[in-house]
């Protein structure tokens, strides 16, 4: 017989994915099994990518609790290490008590991981404090969905519960009629404030602000739902003061990020931090040119050039990353002078451990020539690393004014292995705007996402690119380009995207 594994009760939060604890992250790294519901965000299993994921949430997956009991059990006395993820903090009507219960029962070690509960979370993003000072000195948290075979406000004091300063209420939006007639019969008055909560931390976060005797009333013409938490109490009248989470920048647009997986990391963050949900469908992944052959014997002749341009980030650490595999460093490039298009370029060239000597003022090829232009360009020689497909503006010219140019391939674009779920939500339009960061994004969305869906998309859904390139590239596939970035990188195409939506774009 296997020696028991062990049982983690961990809270995931009420939904955004920074709020899980380090604890919680750090054992859903060491997990066999996650055994999660529908209130946990899937984002989280990117702790977990060796885990068996089990989800016992709504629909076909739902489990009872006795089942749930059961699995946990049996997956522990395998000699499984288990983590039971569940929705805000477990042992908050969580049912974890019962889970621990039953684990303690059958003998299996168990952990309880606590999480941010979702009517704590809940309030403080919409704006309300549910302790303060000049409102009232008590909180009680209240459940407002017993036991199917129970009365919803049975067992409960509600003349108690009504003397509270402030009183939150988790699951309380099939009972709330009850629940509200309960507290205004114990005494609190219809004109308290109210506030319900949809979707708590989600970037399509609803709040409705009532009163405790319309509260049930406006929730229904809102149409507000499951799952929902509700304060009671004057501390809600402080959400028109304090409330941050909605008012962010990007708040509720659903962006289309097209970088590719490895890049999209910092446009990403920002966009979560300005109240963007994100749908990442990485079009393009980078690859080593099909013929190593021009690189590595131009990566051998480095110091015969005059100058060595660099077009993007990708060409440098490709073109480095060769020529350390060639057992070289820095020194090979001698007496050359280096190049580079765009700040980013430049940067990741010196967090590779060289300099550049020359960055055009604007991120563009033609920027760069107007400065070899000055300098003179006849009888110079020029190594241009570069994507597979790209621009001839540059070289062209460059041979035009007498120099000589060797173009190497240093990298190329391929389509991406994309998620299936977001590309389905693309497909249906469950999307406000795109994003292209380069023609070649253009270019792979269009066939991954296919043309019935491409043309549906431009007749409704604006494209902000990130330099007049990628607008070009844009324009010519049909796409209806709202803005350009005016800085011609990440932080500029994020500014552009602000000033769009701050100018009333919808």
């Amino acid at each position: 017989m296997n020696a028991p594994g062990v049982v983690y009760l961990v809270g995931a939060g009420p939904w955004a994915p920074g709020l899980l604890t380090l604890r919680g992250a750090q054992v859903l790294g060491r997990a066999d099994v996650v055994v999660y519901d529908y209130l946990a965000n899937p984002e989280l299993l990117r702790h977990c990518p060796r885990a068996e994921t089990i989800l016992v949430g709504e629909g076909p997956h739902r489990k009872t609790q006795a089942e749930i009991n059961d699995l946990l059990v049996e997956l522990g006395l395998a000699g499984r290490v288990v983590v039971r993820l569940k929705g805000g903090d477990p042992f908050v009507f969580g049912r974890g008590g019962e889970e621990a219960e039953a684990l303690a029962g059958a003998g299996v070690p168990f952990e309880v991981v606590p999480g941010v509960t979702a009517a704590i979370a809940g309030a403080a993003y919409a704006g309300i404090p549910v302790t303060h000072r000049g409102f009232g000195p008590t909180l009680t948290l209240v459940t407002g969905h017993g036991k199917a075979d129970q009365d919803p406000i049975a067992g409960v004091d509600w003349a108690a519960v009504a003397r509270m300063s402030t009183v939150a209420l988790y699951m309380a939006a099939r009972n709330l009629p009850a629940i509200a007639s309960a507290l205004m019969a114990a005494g609190r008055s219809p004109e308290t404030p109210v506030a319900m909560v949809r979707w708590a931390t989600r970037v399509d976060q609803q709040t409705l602000v009532s009163t405790l005797g319309e509260a049930a009333a406006d929730a229904e013409r809102a149409g507000l739902a499951a799952p929902m938490t509700v304060v009671v109490g004057e501390v809600v009248r402080l959400r028109e003061t304090i409330r941050w989470f909605e008012r962010r920048a990007l708040h509720g647009l659903r962006i289309v990020v097209t970088r590719s997986a490895g890049q999209s990391g910092p446009f990403v963050e920002r966009l979560d931090d300005l109240g963007a949900e994100c749908i990442l469908l990485p079009t393009i992944e980078f690859a080593p040119p099909r013929d190593a052959a021009p690189l590595t014997e131009a990566l051998g002749r480095l110091d015969t050039y005059d100058w060595v341009i660099f077009t993007s980030a990708n060409g440098v650490d490709f073109a480095l990353d060769a020529l350390r595999a060639a057992g070289r460093d820095a020194r090979a490039f001698g007496r050359a002078r280096i190049a580079c298009i765009g700040p980013a370029t430049a940067r990741r060239l010196a967090e590779r451990g060289l300099l550049a000597d020359r960055v055009p003022e604007t991120f563009v090829a033609e920027a760069l020539l107007e400065q070899f232009v000055a300098e003179g360009i006849t009888g110079r020689r020029y190594l241009l690393l570069r994507a597979e497909v790209a621009r001839e503006i540059l070289p062209d010219a460059l041979r035009a004014g007498g120099g000589a140019v060797d173009v190497v391939v240093a990298y190329r674009t391929q389509a991406a292995v994309v998620e299936p779920a977001a590309l389905a939500r693309i497909r249906r339009g469950e999307v406000d705007v795109l994003t292209f960061t380069a023609s070649s994004t253009v270019r792979h969305f269009c066939d991954l996402v296919g043309p019935e869906a491409v043309a549906a998309l431009q007749a409704r859904v604006p494209a902000l690119c990130i330099g007049p390139v990628t607008a070009e590239t844009a324009r010519d596939a049909g796409f209806r380009v709202a803005a350009t970035a005016e800085s011609f990188t990440i932080p500029g195409l994020v500014d552009a995207l602000v000033a769009w939506r701050g100018g009333g774009a919808n």
